[in-house]
Formats: structure tokens, C-alpha cells, sequence
């Protein structure tokens, strides 16, 4: 996203829950060396949150205060409204940088969904919907990448029961098109390659374990292929994750949220990055929550956060 020639990218980082350990993995993110001149970094939030996790301050790095929190000693001190308001202003803050274009991108720490809906915005859904409905975007996924693998989830967060009912051969094209412009724009790969999971066990056998596969996602692969893209399946999730099959594909779409994010996360789960695809800027964050089990402990792996800053250099340096 740079608009200036040989001008090092302005990335905006949100510190997230400041009882979670958002501040913390920031902190040691930051001093990785291999992130070291890649980009300039602005960190949203608050200062006492942060600098007990660092000491010394760090090359290319920017602190914007918001002035939410004056003091913290320990990540119980906060009531549960604070937290949420907190976390929600720095998003806030993080929205209102990248439409004044004062960041070309933005890397989020984890939030906890209660404390912010406890803050009074009852209707919030998570940063993947803020994101999209501040910059009324209409078409946007959640991707997942982990060392080879790149996984789209076709329905986010929403009970197994209703996950039939949500997917339809539209649905499911208008996804294989975002993911097949994502992989040829953002990451240039000239002809993708995508792989779609069935939602029953064994791909519904014919028919035999469901209709989901024949009613939905056959005709959406048909649709896909008629316009040109690459798509295959329906396939066995079970069998589809295995590297020999996966790494076939430069993209494998799940039906549902533990389909796609159980065999990934497995096999990732320590520098798994969310990058949501559709925006009009790169957005990554950690692929775990707020570990509030662990906060202010100083136990906290930043290697998800590490990878996510990353991709989000990496991105940005493309554009």
C-alpha cells in the first residue's frame, strides 16, 4: 500500500485486551531482530499496559496514547467495562488512522468479545466485521496462513445447525472469486489452484450422508469453473489436510469454522495468522485469543504475533 516511492510502510498495531496478553506479545514481537527496518510501526493503546512488557525502547517503533488506562499494576485491576472500552478505542483509533490514511495497514492484537459487548457495543461481532462494515465492505473472508497452507473459512462464527442453511451455491462462488483474486493480487500467484472440503463426512458419499454436497457446493464448483477459476472438490475434510493432498492446492476452503481451523491450527498453531481478504488495506492478527489464563506472567509465545507483523510487511512491500 506504499504511495511513496522507496517510503517504508506505516503499519498500525492494536495492543488489544489490556488484561489479555495482546501488550505482552507485542512487546516481544518488537524486538525480534528479523522485524527490525521493515516498516514503521505505530502501536495503539496505552503505555502503562505496554511497558512493563518493554524496557528499552525499540528503532521504528511509535506509541500513540490514547490516555484509557493511567495505571496498572496487575491485568486484574481492570473491571471487565474498562477492558472492553480500552480495547475498543484502540480500534476505533486503528479504523479512523487507515481512513485518514496515517497507517497503510493494520496488525490487531487479541480482544475479548464479552469485555467490549460489557463496554455497551453490544452489537459487536469481532474485528473481522468492524473492519468490513467501518469500510463497507460487503465481500470479505477470514484467511488463515500457516507455513503452506492457506485456508478460507466459509461460515465464521455460528452454530453447526445453521451452517446448512447459510451456504448456497452463491455463497460458495462468491468465495472461490475473493479467494482466486486475493492469491493472484495480494500474493501473486498467476493461476490458483483451490480446493473445496464437502460439509458431510466422506464428502456425503454420492449423496448417501447428505445433500449439501450435490445441492450446494457441486454447482458452485461448476459456476467456478464455467468463469474460468480453478476449483475442485467437493473433498473429505479428513483426508484433505493431509500435506501429500493439501499441497496440491495454493487454497483449501472449509465449510464451517472447526473443519477448517482444527487441521491447521494443529499443524500451525504457534505462527497461524488471520488475514482478512476483501479489505481495501492488509489486515493480519494473531490467530488465538487473549490468554487471560497467562496474562502478565510474562509466558505468552509471540510467534503468531511475529508472524503476523511479518505478513503484514511482506504485504504491504508487494503493493
Amino acid at each position: 500500500m506504499r504511495t511513496e516511492k522507496n517510503r517504508k510502510s506505516k503499519i498500525g498495531i492494536t495492543l488489544g485486551d489490556p488484561c489479555g496478553i495482546g501488550p505482552e506479545i507485542t512487546a516481544k514481537a518488537l524486538s525480534d531482530p528479523g522485524l527490525r527496518g521493515q516498516a514503521d510501526f505505530i502501536l495503539i493503546g496505552d503505555p502503562c499496559v505496554y511497558n512493563s512488557y518493554q524496557k528499552n525502547p525499540v528503532d521504528d517503533v511509535t506509541f500513540w496514547d490514547m490516555k484509557i488506562i493511567d495505571s496498572l499494576t496487575s491485568p486484574k485491576d481492570l473491571s471487565i467495562q474498562k477492558r472492553g472500552q480500552a480495547s475498543y478505542r484502540y480500534l476505533e483509533k486503528g479504523i479512523e488512522a487507515l481512513k485518514n490514511k496515517t497507517i497503510d495497514a493494520i496488525v490487531t492484537a487479541p480482544v475479548n468479545k464479552q469485555a467490549i459487548m460489557a463496554a455497551g457495543v453490544k452489537d459487536f461481532q469481532g474485528h473481522t466485521e468492524m473492519f468490513a462494515e467501518a469500510f463497507n465492505v460487503k465481500n470479505f473472508e477470514m484467511m488463515f496462513v500457516g507455513g503452506p497452507y492457506k485456508t478460507i473459512i466459509a461460515t465464521r462464527h455460528i452454530p453447526l445447525k445453521d451452517i446448512p442453511a447459510a451456504l448456497t451455491p452463491e455463497k460458495l462462488l462468491s468465495t472461490i472469486r475473493l479467494a482466486h483474486t486475493c492469491l493472484r493480487d495480494v500474493f501473486h500467484i498467476r493461476k490458483p489452484r483451490i480446493a473445496l472440503c464437502g460439509i458431510n463426512p466422506h464428502a456425503g458419499e454420492s449423496g448417501k450422508i447428505g445433500t449439501e454436497e450435490p445441492g450446494i457446493i457441486i454447482p458452485a464448483i461448476e459456476m467456478a469453473k464455467q468463469e474460468g477459476l480453478h476449483a475442485e472438490g467437493p473433498f473429505a475434510a479428513d483426508t484433505l489436510f493431509i500435506p501429500f493432498n493439501a499441497e496440491r492446492y495454493d487454497l483449501i476452503i472449509a465449510m464451517y469454522h472447526d473443519q477448517g481451523l482444527t487441521p491447521i491450527k494443529a499443524l500451525y498453531f504457534s505462527k497461524l495468522v488471520n488475514l482478512t481478504i476483501g479489505l481495501p488495506f492488509v489486515r493480519t492478527s494473531t490467530a488465538h485469543g487473549t490468554a487471560e489464563d497467562i496474562a502478565g506472567q510474562n509466558k505468552a509465545d509471540p510467534s503468531s504475533m511475529i508472524a503476523a507483523i511479518q505478513l503484514a510487511c511482506d504485504l504491504t512491500t508487494r503493493h
